[in-house]
């Protein structure tokens, strides 16, 4: 993990003594996806080595839930297009009762517990209306002219005279409108209105809102950040986080946190990012009850940042949690394999095996998709101790729901309720021949013992080897492919497999 020493030592450098603050950042817009908990985790992972190196760390999740609604999400009903502009917090749910943000932001919650993921959620409408964020506030028009000329410096266009620092609540919506004067001793703030009118309002208590270019650095200065991670279109040339830089030293004259700018993870074949607003992407909150949380770290933390990252739920779960499980089995690992094994699996209980995926999926549906049964499958070929078998049975909760919402067609299988109603003489032979076979079979045979009980039919039958094997898939899970049959019927109940064969149940 080269690049998490790296970020942690110039962390430690710039921040020799105390506590670090490292902060993620969120807007609770619509649905969080996956590409969202690359910010949370990397934030852990950072926390986690400081802590590692025996220093204070803590991680803060801001959550910019006093942001106006700017569109209406796939997910929620056109209806709350009369909502546009008003404060995320002060939306009704989409669904039940609470907040707007509250709905969207449980999802993020939920999905950190299930990580194991430490954060402190902070509200931005709470820091606003509460008056914390009024020193922020008043700095920011007190050097109004030199906020103006960084964000002009940066971002490389000049600010016309309608351009104010701050947002006006307005009937419950938020509102450009021109600044005109400030009352630092009453906390009253004069601007311009719609209408051309000068009018008065408090800012202590939320009803003035910072411009985001403001408002990000405000909230560094007043917390005093450390560590900013933070997606790279925020990293672009003449960005926000280029601007929040010189806004820190004209304006808050403080040191910006250190930056730690993150690519984006992409579905496999997509070109584009998730989108909340799209409803394009996987759920957070249902990649984790399908993924083990580790593998969800070591999806995003194997890599740098910088990295782009792609995930196919369909293809790429297998080699993922193979290659982790791979990892926990290595008998020499390295300091780095046992670093990243630990930001991977730090306050959480390993649902990862040693037994392939692959070999996973398949016992557990030939198996009736009945855990203790699985058990008994594996026990037959890898020896399990009760820790072994305590680990097995919580990943298998993971599989079932992997087959249910993502595993491809080609992968699942059932065992069909009734045998085939249309089926060839020369089949019907075979069948009847291999039952007579398996009822004389040592009760401990194989799935080597099985595999050439079939084949051995391969000269007294009219059938070629590739359809004997396609026959006893037709008969068993409806299907020309399958698992292994020799492994397969050896796992079968001995009474259905027979009757099955027979074409009676």
């Amino acid at each position: 993990m080269q690049w998490l020493n790296k970020l942690v030592d110039e962390v430690v450098k710039a921040v020799p003594d105390g506590e670090v603050l490292v902060e993620s950042g969120s807007s609770p817009s619509g649905t969080y996806h996956l590409g969202h908990l690359r910010e949370i985790i990397t934030c852990d992972a950072i926390v986690i080595e400081l802590k590692r190196r025996g220093r204070q760390a803590r991680h803060v999740s801001y959550i910019d839930d006093l942001d106006g609604l700017r569109k209406i999400p796939a997910n929620v009903s056109q209806d709350f297009d009369k909502y546009l502009g008003r404060p995320l917090c002060d939306i009704p749910a989409p669904a039940g009762s609470g907040s707007y943000a509250e709905y969207f932001l449980k999802g993020l919650r939920d999905a950190a517990k299930a990580l194991a993921i430490d954060a402190e959620f902070i509200r931005s409408h709470k820091k606003y209306r509460t008056g914390f964020m009024i020193p922020a506030i008043e700095k920011s028009v007190e050097r109004l002219e030199s906020a103006r000329k960084a964000l002009a410096k940066i971002s490389g266009r000049e600010l016309d005279d309608s351009w104010s620092p701050v947002q006006i609540m307005e009937d419950g919506y938020l509102k450009k409108r021109r600044f005109l004067d400030i009352d630092t001793s009453a906390k009253k703030l004069t601007y311009e209105d719609k209408n051309g009118a000068a009018q008065e309002i408090s800012y202590a208590k939320g009803d003035v809102k910072l411009d985001w270019r403001l408002d990000w650095p405000g909230r560094w200065w007043l917390l005093d950040v450390n560590v900013e991670p933070f997606g790279r279109d925020h990293a672009s040339a003449g960005g926000s986080y280029e601007t929040g830089v010189q806004i820190m030293k004209d304006v808050y004259q403080s040191r910006p946190p250190m930056p730690v700018p993150y690519d984006f993870v992409n579905l496999a074949g997509d070109t584009k990012k998730m989108s909340a607003s799209k409803g394009t992407g996987l759920e957070a909150l249902g990649v984790v009850k399908i993924l083990p949380a580790e593998i969800v770290r070591y999806f995003m933390l194997r890599f740098p940042p910088s990295k782009r990252l792609y995930f196919d739920p369909e293809k790429g779960v297998a080699p993922l949690i193979d290659d982790f499980a791979a990892l926990l089995a290595k008998d020499k690992k390295t300091a780095e394999d046992d670093q990243l094994i630990a930001v991977c699996t730090s306050s959480l209980d390993v649902t990862v095996s040693r037994i392939s995926f692959t070999h996973l999926v398949a016992s557990y549906q030939a198996a009736l998709k009945d855990p203790a049964r699985t058990l008994e499958v594996i026990s037959r070929t890898d020896k399990l101790d009760a820790a072994a078998k305590k680990i097995i049975d919580a990943q298998l909760k993971f599989i079932d729901q992997w087959l249910k919402n993502w595993a491809p067609d080609d992968i699942k299988f059932e065992l069909s309720a009734k045998p085939p109603k249309v089926i060839s003489e020369p089949e019907r032979e075979f069948l009847s021949a291999l039952a007579r076979k398996i009822e004389k079979a040592p009760k401990a045979a194989d799935g080597e013992w099985f595999h050439k009980a079939i084949y051995e039919f391969k000269d007294s039958t009219s059938l070629a080897p590739k359809q004997l094997f396609g026959t006893l898939y037709k008969v068993l899970i409806d299907r020309e492919h399958g698992p292994r049959a020799g492994w397969f019927l050896s796992i079968l109940p001995r009474d259905f497999l027979i009757k099955r064969l027979r074409l009676e149940a």
